[in-house]
């Protein structure tokens, strides 16, 4: 519940952002009008983005049990990839982001009211559709209403401070929020591409299910909350086979490192002096 909390946040703060920067674009330039085009954009992004999530877990119910693990591994590799593009991209847009999407709206409302509506659900549908796939795949195992109020949590909070950015009552430093929500969903990411190893090998495309990297389940008891937490959070698991713990580390320390590597500032241009 916590790693969907933590999706639910992290994709709705972007779509929020996202929303209130084209909404307070059209507010500042005296162009109300367009704003019901906006909305209506963002309300088409979320029906497909909802239907999507639906349409994952009905077509999946109805698959053989090996189809089923086949799906939710490739499902699980999906969102990895996902997850790592997203948080490298808003990273290096986080300070821009504004920017470009302004400019998007002028050109659209040169053009015209459907491309008016287009801009905000381009704008929200790849993140809708991200959220559908990390969901799916977060909560995969899940038997109980505890990913569904994780994403509604989440969601929800992001709309109160993407509220209250947008009025101005709270500022808050959006690259530092973006770099450790980031970070942390590194580590969501490594346990999500874990578990795709395990369902191919729950799938009998890999081998080595009975071959265990180390076993403290003693320590870590299923029903602990320190074990739920971490279970939720990088998807640890007490028994991990070989194959599991390896696909944890070879993602998620690399990728955390590289995240979290300053970024290269761009050389200064060097002065010229007159002859």
């Amino acid at each position: 519940m916590t790693a969907i909390y933590l999706i639910g946040l992290r994709e709705g703060l972007e779509i929020s952002l996202v929303i209130s920067i084209l909404v307070a674009f059209l507010v500042k330039s005296d162009r109300r009008p367009l704003l019901r085009l906006v909305w209506a954009g963002v309300a088409v992004a979320a029906v497909i983005s909802v239907g999507f999530a639906a349409l994952l877990q009905v077509g999946i119910a109805r698959l053989s049990s090996t189809h089923q693990e086949l799906f939710e591994a490739i499902a699980s590799f999906v969102a990895v990839a996902f997850v790592t593009w997203m948080i490298f991209w808003m990273r290096r847009m986080a300070r821009h982001i504004g920017r470009e999407l302004r400019g998007r709206m002028e050109d659209a409302i040169a053009v015209g009211p459907v491309a008016v509506a287009a801009v905000a659900f381009l704008a929200v549908i790849r993140e809708g559709l991200e959220t559908s796939i990390l969901f799916y795949a977060a909560a995969q195992g899940a038997t109980d209403a505890k990913p569904l109020i994780g994403i509604s949590l989440g969601l929800l909070t992001a709309v109160v401070l993407g509220w209250l950015l947008y009025i101005s009552a709270v500022r808050i430093n959006l690259s530092t929020f973006f770099t450790w929500t980031g970070a942390l969903l590194v580590l969501v990411a490594a346990g999500i591409f874990k578990y795709g190893f395990h369902d191919l090998q729950e799938s009998n495309v890999l081998g080595g299910l009975d071959k265990l990297a180390f076993d403290v389940t003693p320590s870590f008891p299923p029903t602990a909350w320190y074990a739920e937490l971490l279970r939720g959070m990088v998807n640890f698991t007490p028994a991990p086979t070989v194959v599991e713990t390896i696909a944890w580390l070879a993602y998620g320390i690399p990728v955390l490192v590289l995240f979290l590597w300053p970024a290269r500032k761009p050389a200064p241009t060097p002065a010229t002096t007159a002859s």
